[in-house]
């Protein structure tokens, strides 16, 4: 039970432990998340096996969340939102324990399945929780909370276990994963029991078609590069006369999530218990939201990919390197995460949202015109807190909007929507990000190999212009020392690598930022109140 204090105010003011697990659980999630990639590596030398087979492991964690998280919330309301809490912070850290004793990677992945089919559970449980143990502005600070563990895991994953697979080795990463699971789990008696409600159905019927349609959405969406925007790459798994299983997935998971809509819209006017109740969709502000939410996770992934690609993969550094050239984004967006509560005071979520994307808005416009194939320069970093300051402020807003204008027994179904947006959206930015930047790159070689004289069509005709795709100097000069050219062409064509690589991260830049300038109008229909103005949620939706 959480015990409570008396404001000079006379309101009742509850205690921050409960929260402290609340918070860690966050942090959980995003650092299992966050760790997999540092991992990846030393998973394939243990285990033996290709990369592709160790990533199955993320896609299985974030397949399982994406598909359970309606049910989850479901049953949180059902079982009772501490019990099950408990249980699936218990399975979390069974998974991590399988992680750290896993002979095989058939146990990896199994365990990241458990693990993500107890996120599906543990992200609508947080909302309820927070729901039913804060209120007023101790609400609004703990929300905003959520999305400062969201960045703080990011970085401490790249850094500890950086440092740690490269020292010790991968296993000691789940260790953390497991003893933070342990501290949630004994938080977790100080929350405040709620009842469970054994009335509560699962409509089976919309759980089997938004399951389906967010699982082919992300897949579509995640594999649109490797598996191709429209024809079928030599890396798909099937096609369909030569069409690529990518964008038909999208489409079939389109009709999947149109289909549960309309089924959920049949089964509430017939007066039974809805998979996810549609009142959380129900005012143009909640819907403005929603839209809000999506496409500011969307631009954060897509940031998120690009920074690592040009790292990683063209300047051919190491993760850690990838967390510190992305530390100044990550400890602004988890400050202002924190911060920007106090602000809701003064002025409402229309403005806060405006400005925000406005800001998003030129850090992205800013970042297209100074950045450089050096990510550590003073005006890039500047671009970066700019946009972190926006996009911190906008996930804590947001989310506390749909909270706040929802009644508190929906605050699962809140909680449900939230986790599905942020799943959707960043399966979009990511591959919206990697489809821009190769399309463009693309574009940019082919103009480039036409326009330079140095680079002969009999040399050309030796390279596949049809498969071009982000390389490192060193591979474009160990790929050209398979052909005919001369040391001079070989530094022509590297030279026209980096060119088409700067010329299209601008481009691609460039186009986020207007994507950005747009998620204005969205931004534009959120409340125009203030929290002491927020009126009881059944006027909230008029």
């Amino acid at each position: 039970m959480t015990t409570a204090q008396t404001t000079k105010t006379g309101t009742e003011r509850a205690s921050w432990v409960p929260m402290v697990g609340l918070f860690l659980a966050q942090v959980l999630m995003s650092f299992n998340v966050a760790a997999l990639p540092v991992s990846l590596g030393g998973m394939v030398q243990d285990f033996g096996v290709p990369p592709t087979t160790v990533s199955t492991a993320i896609v299985t964690y974030g397949i399982s969340v994406a598909a359970l998280v309606m049910v989850g919330a479901k049953l949180g309301q059902r079982i009772g939102w501490v019990l099950i809490f408990r249980i699936v912070v218990a399975v979390f850290a069974g998974s991590a324990l399988m992680m750290i004793l896993a002979p095989t990677v058939g146990w990896a992945i199994t365990a990241q399945a458990l693990a993500g089919a107890s996120a599906a559970i543990i992200v609508p449980s947080l909302v309820a929780l927070i729901a039913e143990n804060y209120h007023g502005a101790q609400q609004a600070t703990a929300i905003g909370s959520l999305g400062s563990a969201r960045a703080l895991s990011g970085v401490s994953a790249f850094l500890i276990g950086g440092t740690l697979g490269t020292l010790v080795g991968w296993r000691p990463v789940f260790a953390i994963v497991l003893a933070l699971a342990v501290a949630v789990f004994i938080f977790s008696f100080r929350l405040r029991s709620d009842g469970a409600n054994p009335a509560i159905t699962i409509d089976v019927v919309a759980a089997i078609f938004i399951g389906l349609g967010i699982v082919l959405l992300t897949l579509g969406f995640n594999n649109l590069n490797s598996w191709g925007v429209l024809l079928a790459r030599p890396s798909a798994p099937f096609s369909i006369l030569g069409l690529s299983p990518a964008p038909v997935f999208i489409v079939l998971g389109l009709v999947f999530g149109q289909a549960f809509f309309v089924w959920t819209r049949r089964r509430t006017k017939a007066g039974k218990v809805p998979l996810v109740s549609l009142a959380v969709f129900g005012s143009s502000r909640e819907r403005a939201a929603v839209y809000s939410m999506f496409i500011v996770v969307a631009l954060e992934a897509a940031l998120n990919f690009t920074v690592p690609l040009y790292i990683q993969i063209v300047q051919g550094r190491t993760p850690f390197d990838t967390s510190i050239a992305m530390m100044p984004f990550n400890l602004t967006v988890f400050i202002v995460a924190t911060l920007v509560v106090r602000f809701y005071k003064r002025y409402s979520p229309r403005v806060i949202g405006v400005f925000s994307f406005s800001l998003t808005t030129i850090a992205l416009a800013w970042l297209a015109f100074v950045v450089t194939n050096n990510w550590e320069t003073l005006p890039t970093i500047l671009g970066l807190i700019v946009f972190g300051i926006g996009q911190g402020a906008l996930v804590t807003l947001v989310f506390n909007v749909l909270v706040t204008a929802s009644p508190k027994e929906l605050a699962g179904d809140v909680g449900s929507v939230r986790g599905t947006t942020q799943n959707l959206a960043s399966a979009v930015g990511t591959a919206l990000a990697g489809a821009l930047l190769v399309t463009i790159l693309g574009l940019n070689v082919g103009q480039a190999v036409v326009d330079h004289k140095q680079l002969p069509p009999s040399l050309v005709a030796q390279v596949d212009l049809d498969n071009v795709n982000f390389i490192s100097n060193d591979d474009l000069r160990q790929a050209l020392g398979r052909t005919d050219a001369t040391p001079a062409q070989v530094d022509a064509a590297v030279a026209v690598n980096e060119e088409a690589r700067l010329s299209s991260l601008k481009i691609g830049l460039l186009i986020l930022a207007g994507i950005s300038a747009i998620a204005i109008l969205p931004a534009s229909r959120l409340p125009g109140y203030r929290p002491e103005e927020i009126p009881e949620p059944a006027n909230v939706r008029r």
